[in-house]
């Protein structure tokens, strides 16, 4: 009898984990993709170790061509190792994965680029042995991995404030999603994470 894929079977070796964060009516980021209304204080020691921790483990970082090109743009940066020296650090080190078919190169320590279908390529990364697949921002990636049910976990940072304008991590969704509460944790800051699972 032939043997079922891990993928016709529905089972994957890897999660892919979606994190970002959300102003309270529902941007992921401003317009412009102005994202300055997600900044942290250096003091403010709760948050920063918060972060830090939730970027400790292992995992593989997974970017659409907008928000690889700002991330890489800034956390190689001088600024970045003085502003927050040890997630630069991590993020520097992370293994990560731009998908993209307009970008040529990835010049981002250890960056590789795929410009083949995103939606086949992160079943086959999901199929191989190792750690986690994580998307930071990335929202049209998002949205197609969502629609093809590849996502095990939504975790979400709500900020409060709120900005009136920009896009919204589910602005192309066709159809009604569904989330269980994983977990969730309130901060001095004001910031909530919120963990969810998709039912």
């Amino acid at each position: 009898m032939e043997s079922l894929s891990l993928e016709k079977m529905g089972v994957y070796n890897r999660r892919l984990i979606v994190f970002n964060q959300v102003t309270l009516d529902g941007y992921f980021t401003g317009e412009n993709d102005d994202i300055s209304w997600a900044h942290h204080e250096p003091g403010d020691v709760e948050w920063n170790t918060f972060v830090s921790g939730n970027m400790s483990g292992e995992g593989v970082l997974l970017f659409g061509r907008k928000t690889y090109e700002m991330m890489a743009g800034f956390w190689p940066s001088p600024m970045a190792k003085e502003f927050d020296p040890v997630l630069a650090k991590q993020m520097n080190e992370f293994e990560k994965v731009v998908f993209s078919k307009t970008l040529n190169t990835a010049t981002w320590n250890n960056t590789r680029l795929i410009k083949a279908d995103l939606v086949a390529e992160v079943k086959k990364l999901k199929e191989e042995k190792g750690n986690d697949l994580v998307i930071l921002g990335s929202g049209s990636i998002v949205n197609q991995l969502l629609q093809a049910g590849l996502v095990d976990e939504v975790q979400m940072v709500l900020f409060p404030v709120a900005i009136g304008k920009g896009r919204t991590m589910f602005n192309d969704i066709p159809k009604h999603l569904n989330f269980k509460t994983k977990s969730c944790r309130n901060f001095k800051n004001g910031n909530i994470f919120i963990c969810y699972e998709i039912d």
